[in-house]
């Protein structure tokens, strides 16, 4: 067996990738530049929406999400116990309270029930995470967010090339945001972009993500002009010309690389079907899962182990697993900012206990696979003899 370490996901950098890349090195423009605009404007029409915003990274984009949509002090905002934290310091960054909310067992997705129930006179709108690249159950949660005048926005930042009912992710919310960075689905190094239908709110995430000033260096250079107005409290969240570049090249390749994804997970899911102690996450029918992740969950009864010494054994062997996520209110600053406190999502904090992602990105071999399949299966028979 090859020594080699697999990382449970990598980059895919190609010739195409540098060539986009230099070309816009020896550009006249290495940022607020055309490539902002022109990656935009494909990353739009790729996800359905009307409007991309670039930004530096997933977290600005959830950061301009919360700006956009005036959230403030005294508001709530009702997000997923399973996610990055990044989901939920954005609303903290605005000054409002996150509220969370458990998942349903077989996806880890957002229970519409347990929206309903966190729902209060100060709540203001809804994350939809797409954990894993599963998109949510946008018409629950949209008929909640409708019958009470709540906003919904989606964290998709696992689920770019994914579906739901045959609408694109990035065209399933008022705003979407995405990550960039380069285990996700394709890369700029480090950046993000918010989708939406509605143009103002995208003229107020360009004024945000500039500073709060109303126009940037190309545009006034196009005007003939030196005067600029800040309006707004911004911030520089701005993506280069050197990040677009890369982006461009790769969004053009990013339908196959999710077939790739989902041809590992399936065979994943075809190996572990059979085996005791190991269960996978559900896929609805009616979604196309972007497959960011591929999760299992472990059995520390019928394995004899718990999930801590299945991590170190397969990554003994090269097998880099990872585990995604540590629940966002157990974290200290939540637990002493908010006064959070283990219990408040069961079915988040016994999967937290279980959960490991296994590898798939899309220049997997197939050997990597079948490596990683014939670990997991050794870890279970080892276990239960």
């Amino acid at each position: 067996m090859s020594s080699t370490p697999i990382p449970y996901g990598r980059q895919w950098i190609d010739e195409e990738d540098v060539a986009a890349v230099v070309a816009a090195l020896r550009s006249d423009w290495l940022t607020t530049g055309p490539r902002v605009a022109e990656f935009e404007q494909a990353f739009a029409r790729f996800t359905g929406s009307a409007e991309a915003v670039a930004v530096s990274s997933g977290t600005a984009a959830l950061h301009g999400i919360m700006y956009a949509a005036g959230i403030g002090a005294g508001d709530e905002v009702i997000v997923p116990a399973m996610t990055f934290a990044a989901s939920a310091n954005c609303v903290v960054y605005q000054g409002g309270k996150p509220v969370f909310a458990d998942v349903k067992p077989d996806t880890l997705l957002l229970d519409p029930d347990s929206v309903i129930s966190k729902i209060t006179a100060r709540t203001r709108a809804i994350v939809a995470v797409d954990y894993a690249g599963h998109p949510c159950d946008y018409d629950a949660l949209r008929q909640i967010a409708t019958d009470r005048n709540l906003l919904l926005v989606a964290d998709a930042c696992h689920s770019l090339g994914g579906s739901y009912k045959g609408r694109p992710v990035g065209s399933l919310a008022a705003m979407s945001a995405f990550s960039l960075h380069p285990v996700k689905p394709i890369t700029t190094g480090e950046g993000g972009m918010i989708t939406t239908d509605d143009p103002e709110l995208a003229r107020r995430l360009r004024t945000f993500r500039n500073h709060g000033i109303t126009t940037d260096h190309r545009q006034r250079e196009q005007q003939g002009s030196w005067f600029y107005e800040m309006t707004e409290l911004g911030y520089n969240y701005r993506l280069t010309d050197l990040q677009c570049a890369l982006g461009l090249s790769q969004l053009v390749k990013l339908p196959a690389w999710v077939e790739r994804r989902q041809a590992i997970a399936a065979r994943y899911s075809a190996a572990f079907s059979g085996l005791d102690g190991i269960s996978s996450l559900t896929t609805h029918p009616q979604v196309s899962h972007a497959c960011h992740l591929y999760v299992v969950r472990l059995d520390k009864q019928i394995l004899g182990m718990n999930r801590s010494t299945a991590f170190a054994q397969l990554r003994e062997q090269g097998i880099l697993v990872n585990v995604h996520y540590v629940p966002v209110y157990l974290h200290p600053f939540y637990r002493r900012q908010f006064g959070t406190r283990q219990g408040q999502c069961p079915v988040v904090e016994e999967a937290y206990e279980q959960v490991l992602s296994l590898p798939v990105f899309p220049h997997m071999s197939d050997s990597e696979a079948s490596r990683v399949i014939d670990a997991v299966k050794l870890l279970v028979e080892v276990s239960v003899q």
